[in-house]
């Protein structure tokens, strides 16, 4: 398994423009490249300061030109805001502008704010995810195609970009809803999940899930390929690790004031940070999250990795306004001391195997 980076490109406050925070997305990119790491990814966000990259793709291909071999992510093109064949045609572009190094990460948004600016109903998206999701891999894989759905028609169409990676660059399906999860699994897709603010019990759950629905799709679980989201931070400065947790409290309560449409902006985009009902506190997050000591961090990211069994580990360490000096220092310890220890801890693990799994083989 290999491990990335998580930008969301957060600006807290108006601590800096977007333009260094571009700038310096772009620059832990590069750090990430030459620490070796095997993936960065980028969110995608609207019209607020929770996420200042609109478009992860054009992140992409920028990030492309200034790297060499990590590969870089869309975390996530959210699929009802765009015309099905443009994406087709930028994913195809894209991946032939990184020499083959895109994962392409779709999900659905949760976002009212965002759709209603965009003129799209939020509670049509999921459906029209599925669609799109159709629709990219038939684009992708064939030469012509045409749809016909519920909301996209396509006439008979050949898209002249062709992606790089045969058939297509791998598609990672951001969700824990069944219907999607059933898809990831079904299509052969990477399953991308967050651990949220949980800890080892709510990873053991989501493997749980995900084990079930391989099994009802006549799936071998040890053959999905997941990816695991987490909130991670380490240093042995006590007071870093603080003001990486209130970080991460300002980050959750902005999202879930969004999701719950409770958010109060001001005239431009801020989002006001407000405690939201039913929140983990600090303690609890400390308690849950790999956020700590470097040998703290180190034992929570093999727990995570030995009851999730993932093939890809994301962390998010920039937070907030965290500033940059900080971040690139997180991301050498990251690639310095936690991964080469875990990769070493982990080597001899044995193959992941689920109860039913060797009859659907025998099968």
């Amino acid at each position: 398994m290999d491990f990335g980076i998580f930008l969301l490109m957060q600006q807290r406050n108006k601590h800096k423009s977007s333009y260094e925070i571009l700038r310096d997305a772009v620059e832990q990119t590069r750090t990430a490249d030459e620490l070796g790491f095997g993936a960065a990814w980028f969110a995608e966000h609207h019209f607020t300061n929770y996420g200042m990259c609109s478009s992860p793709l054009t992140m992409i291909a920028h990030c492309a030109a200034v790297t060499k071999r990590i590969r870089l992510g869309s975390g996530i093109v959210v699929a009802p805001l765009y015309t099905p064949a443009r994406l087709i045609a930028d994913i195809a572009m894209v991946d032939q502008l990184s020499d083959g190094r895109l994962n392409v990460g779709v999900g659905s948004g949760y976002q009212q704010f965002e759709f209603e600016r965009f003129g799209v109903s939020l509670e049509q998206s999921k459906q029209r995810t599925i669609e799109m999701l159709d629709m990219i891999e038939l684009g992708l894989k064939e030469p012509k195609f045409s749809y016909e759905g519920q909301y996209y028609r396509q006439p008979p169409s050949a898209i002249s970009q062709r992606a790089l990676q045969s058939p297509m660059p791998p598609l990672w399906i951001t969700s824990i809803d069944p219907t999607f999860m059933a898809r990831a699994v079904r299509n052969d897709n990477h399953l991308f999940v967050s651990g949220s603010d949980g800890g080892v019990e709510k990873l053991r759950n989501t493997r749980a899930t995900i084990d079930k629905i391989a099994l009802a799709e006549g799936k071998d679980p040890a053959k999905v390929k997941v990816g695991l989201l987490r909130a991670a931070y380490a240093s042995n400065d006590k007071a870093e690790v603080d003001h990486y947790l209130d970080c991460s409290r300002y980050q959750r309560r902005v999202a879930l004031s969004m999701k719950r449409r409770t958010a109060q902006i001001a005239d431009d985009y801020q989002v006001a940070e407000t405690a939201v009902d039913g929140e983990p506190t600090i303690e609890e997050s400390r308690a849950h999250l790999p956020v700590g000591t470097i040998d703290t961090v180190i034992e929570r990211v093999i727990a995570d990795i030995r009851t999730l069994r993932p093939v890809h580990y994301c962390f998010q360490t920039q937070m907030g306004d965290f500033d940059q000096a900080t971040m690139l220092r997180q991301l050498k310890t990251w690639g310095e001391i936690i991964i080469p220890t875990v990769q070493q801890e982990i080597a001899n693990d044995p193959p992941y195997a689920v109860a039913g799994a060797a009859e659907l083989a025998v099968a």
